[in-house]
C-alpha cells in the first residue's frame, strides 16, 4: 500500500482519549456554474500522547485501521491554538 501525502487539519475536538476529530477544508468549483464553496471532511485520528488540543493545526497521515472509524493518525502538530 503506498503511502498518502499527509494532510492538514484544524482539531475540532479532543474529548477522546487519544483520539482527536480533524476537519480538512478544501474548495471545489461548481460544475455548472462555477461558484467556490468550501468544503469540510472530519476524520477521527489516533493521537497516542494527547497532545493535540482543539484549535491546533496538525498534519495527518493515512494508516491501517485502528477502530471502525479511525483510520488516521497524527503525525505532528504543525501550529498551536492561540490561548485567550
Amino acid at each position: 500500500m503506498a503511502t498518502k501525502a499527509p494532510v492538514t487539519g484544524v482539531v475540532v475536538s479532543d474529548k477522546m482519549d487519544k483520539t482527536v476529530k480533524v476537519a480538512i477544508e478544501r474548495q471545489v468549483r461548481d460544475p455548472l456554474y462555477g461558484k467556490s464553496q468550501r468544503r469540510t471532511s472530519t476524520f477521527l485520528a489516533h493521537d497516542e500522547k494527547n497532545e493535540a488540543k482543539v484549535g491546533d493545526r496538525v498534519a495527518i497521515a493515512e494508516s491501517r485501521p485502528l477502530s471502525r472509524r479511525k483510520r488516521w493518525v497524527v503525525t505532528s502538530v504543525v501550529e498551536k491554538a492561540k490561548e485567550i
